[in-house]
């Protein structure tokens, strides 16, 4: 594999040309993020690819398909805590 990619893992489909092996339309979009619930160690028919992944869409895709995208970091954010305001007593 050209990068590591795990399930779990987000992937931006880059290739949603017609299936290259059939010739048939592809349910995928062009531009859309999936997530990666499987890998499936195996040659690819067009030969650029030795693995498959499952999207949840159809059935597997070639890797070449997909760009993995980075992992968020995690930011820790400071919050201001609020204070009740004090009012004074009029009579």
């Amino acid at each position: 594999m050209s990068y590591d990619v795990g399930a779990g893992d987000l992937v931006l489909c880059v290739n949603a040309a017609p299936n290259h092996v059939t010739g048939e339309a592809v349910p995928l979009v062009a531009g859309e993020t999936y997530r990666v619930l499987g890998i499936m160690p195996f040659l690819c028919p067009c030969g650029r690819s030795d693995a498959l992944l499952d999207v949840g869409i159809g059935f597997a895709w070639c890797q070449t398909r997909f760009r993995l995208l980075p992992k968020p970091k995690a930011k820790t954010r400071i919050r201001k805590a609020s204070t009740p305001k004090e009012l004074e007593k009029t009579r």
